[in-house]
C-alpha cells in the first residue's frame, strides 16, 4: 500500500543539484551586488558584505529548491 503512495509522490531534486544551484546563485548574487553598489553609490562594497547578502539569497534558494519537484 505504501509503495503505491510513494510511486505517485515525485522525488525532490537530488542533493548535488541543489548544492550546485545554490552555490551558483550565491556567487552570482554576491558579484552582482558588488557591481550594483559600485555603479550606483560609487564605492566598493567590502567583500564580506556582498558575501553575506549572497549567503542570505542562498538560504532562500535552498528552501525554494527543497519544495521544487522535477518534471517526470
Amino acid at each position: 500500500m505504501s509503495n503505491a503512495n510513494n510511486a505517485s509522490t515525485p522525488i525532490a531534486l537530488p542533493l548535488w543539484k541543489r548544492c550546485l544551484i545554490t552555490l551558483a546563485v550565491m556567487l552570482v548574487v554576491s558579484f552582482l551586488i558588488g557591481l550594483l553598489v559600485r555603479s550606483v553609490f560609487g564605492f566598493s562594497l567590502p567583500d564580506y558584505v556582498s558575501g553575506v547578502i549572497g549567503g542570505f539569497s542562498s538560504i532562500l534558494i535552498w528552501e525554494f529548491l527543497k519544495r521544487v519537484r522535477p518534471k517526470p
